[in-house]
């Protein structure tokens, strides 16, 4: 595919207009001192006791039996060490930068106030999109809220069943944890965590089993007191290098061409998985797919990303 750097520009434009939109989830996110949390060293597996909902599992544990793991607990994914002070970790792009891998990860929006809309008929999801990656044997990371967990039960446990793909933790209301943040309502720390529990509890509650203890702040928006309040959580915060800007946009060859510019060694690309919201984004993906094979990447999940 041939770059053109007007609708790149035009694309650039674009998301920096529409990110505001999407309460800016899929934005380039807002950080302070939490920064100096970023680590690239990846800590040994995090055992599933040491997530929240998770039961300890021995080697020959089954489905069911004493000790076994719940379905919807976060499982055995690498995970950054904590940051200074106990600090949750935070992971943008692989510290590997030299091999040619690329994570495509998908928010799956819903707030806990959206359901009159999808009630009325607006649609939070993409079964296209699943589907598309399925074909594309693209594995794949969805950052999924509890909410959006609770409106489609029946593809949250497709999705979390599913080899191709993991779920990581988007939230339970895709509230903020940091203030100001896109006009999000802002969550406290003690209902932060809680927050973070709800939405386990919600993709456990679908049934998906392959879970990971990765968290995506709604918004991007972070600070240290946000990372302090969700360092019991024993999960590692994945934000993105690469901006799609798929949010409301209605040309798909713009947001292939924004990813396909954006896209270096290591890269965590965030895109969405919200009909409404992003209704481009399968279109998009087909053609970035084989764009980016063609280049030589390959495409891994977030966990292979963070135990490089």
């Amino acid at each position: 595919m041939t770059i053109s750097v007007r609708k790149v520009a035009a694309a650039a434009a674009l998301s920096a207009a529409l990110t505001a939109s999407l309460a800016g989830c899929g934005g380039s996110g807002t950080k302070d001192a939490g920064r100096e949390a970023r680590l690239g060293t990846p800590a040994a597996s995090a055992p599933a006791a040491s997530a929240p909902g998770a039961a300890a599992a021995s080697p020959s544990s089954s489905p069911g039996a004493p000790g076994a793991p719940l379905a919807g607990a976060p499982g055995k994914a690498p995970t950054l060490a904590p940051g200074p002070n106990g600090l949750t970790p935070v992971f943008e792009r692989a510290k590997q930068q030299t091999d040619k891998t690329v994570a495509l990860t998908f928010d799956a929006d819903m707030t806990s106030d959206q359901g009159p809309r999808a009630a009325g008929g607006e649609r939070f999801d993409n079964p296209q999109l699943i589907s598309t990656l399925r074909t594309l044997k693209v594995p794949s990371t969805v950052f999924m809220t509890g909410r959006w967990a609770e409106e489609y039960p029946d593809q949250a446990k497709a999705i979390g069943t599913d080899a191709n793909f993991e779920i990581a933790n988007h939230s339970y209301s895709h509230h903020a944890f940091k203030s100001p943040c896109y006009g999000l309502p802002a969550l406290d720390g003690a209902a932060a965590r809680a927050d973070v529990d709800r939405a386990f509890a919600a993709f456990r509650k679908a049934g998906a089993v392959n879970t990971v203890p990765y968290f995506r702040f709604p918004g991007g928006c972070y600070d240290d007191p946000a990372l302090r309040a969700l360092s019991t959580a024993k999960v590692t915060a994945v934000q993105w290098d690469v901006v799609s800007g798929d949010a409301f946009a209605s040309d798909p060859d713009a947001v292939a061409e924004q990813v396909l510019a954006g896209v270096k060694p290591g890269s965590v690309v965030v895109m969405h998985c919200t009909r409404s919201a992003a209704p481009v984004t399968e279109e998009a993906i087909q053609k970035i797919v084989p764009e980016l094979r063609k280049r030589g990447y390959r495409f891994v999940k977030v966990s292979e990303l963070i135990g490089t």
